[in-house]
């Protein structure tokens, strides 16, 4: 599934090329997705201008005169920009065309979404979708000790395992399940204590691994196991950094240990036994 990473990287592919260029048409190919594709779209959307494109959690905001397209790349989704005269391919769900140019969202099982937020329901920050997100790994509130502070805070009395708070993203956004695992391992943490249990110092040193492991996977090119691939078309390549992710029985590369896989949440974790003691 794309998490921050690959949408962030998707946000840095297309952004150039549709800054400033107005909507000449839109194809809905097929809005069975997620939550159906408004069927206004193709009326409301041509002729309008994109005046940037922002992402919030896994969320691309695409603001054009009078609203935002929220894009949603599911499981499988991705979104590249073509030149309008390339051929459709099974499965490209929906198309904004600017000229020459084609924003695809090509998506084979349809998790993704395609949404309309206009102007007059108010900021975008108010949508339903976003209002429940937890903060930005990247923004001035999770900078420093304040990010320390914000994990620590809301994981009192919490007995769930820190790796699925983090998974639950409200606290901080997008850390997805591979982002989880080596997030823990560069701050030293077992996945499976429970986040209430977490010290100052440990959610100060999870803090800095979120903010450090996000950035590593984003100048990567977001991390590829079967589907995502960039605007460009090509894969992510963060899984030949991972320290402990798909690492199963393989040597610790701090301290030589057989790397180990668990279940939670029915998504697999990895980690150290020696590095990360419970």
């Amino acid at each position: 599934m794309p998490e921050l990473p690959e949408v962030e990287v998707t946000r840095l592919g297309i952004a150039p090329h549709l800054q400033g260029r107005s909507i000449s048409a839109v194809k809905v190919l097929d809005g069975r997705l997620r939550w159906p594709v408004p069927k206004t779209l193709s009326k409301i959307l041509p002729g309008q201008k994109v005046r940037g494109i922002e992402r919030r959690g896994k969320y691309l905001l695409i603001e054009l005169d009078t609203g935002y397209v929220l894009v949603h790349l599911g499981m499988t989704g991705t979104l590249r920009v073509l030149p309008s005269t390339e051929p459709l391919k099974l499965h490209d769900r929906v198309t904004l065309e600017f000229g020459k140019l084609s924003l695809r969202l090509h998506d084979p099982r349809k998790f993704g979404a395609v949404l309309w937020h206009p102007k007059t329901k108010g900021p975008i920050e108010k949508n339903a979708l976003l209002q429940k997100l937890g903060v930005e790994p990247f923004s001035p509130e999770f900078a420093g000790e304040l990010g320390a502070d914000i994990l620590y805070k809301t994981s009192r009395k919490r007995s769930i395992a820190v790796k699925q708070f983090l998974l639950a993203g409200q606290s901080v956004v997008g850390v997805g399940n591979i982002y989880c695992s080596e997030s823990l391992f560069e701050a030293g943490i077992n996945p499976a204590k429970a986040a209430g249990k977490l010290t100052r110092p440990q959610c100060s040193r999870l803090a800095e691994a979120v903010r450090l492991i996000l950035k590593k996977a984003i100048a990567a090119g977001g991390s590829t196991l079967k589907d995502f691939v960039n605007s460009d078309g090509d894969p992510g390549h963060f899984m030949v950094q991972t320290k402990v992710y798909d690492r199963k029985d393989q040597p610790c590369k701090i301290c030589k240990t057989p790397i180990k896989q668990i279940v939670q949440g029915q998504r697999s974790t990895y980690f150290c036994p020696t590095c990360q003691k419970r």
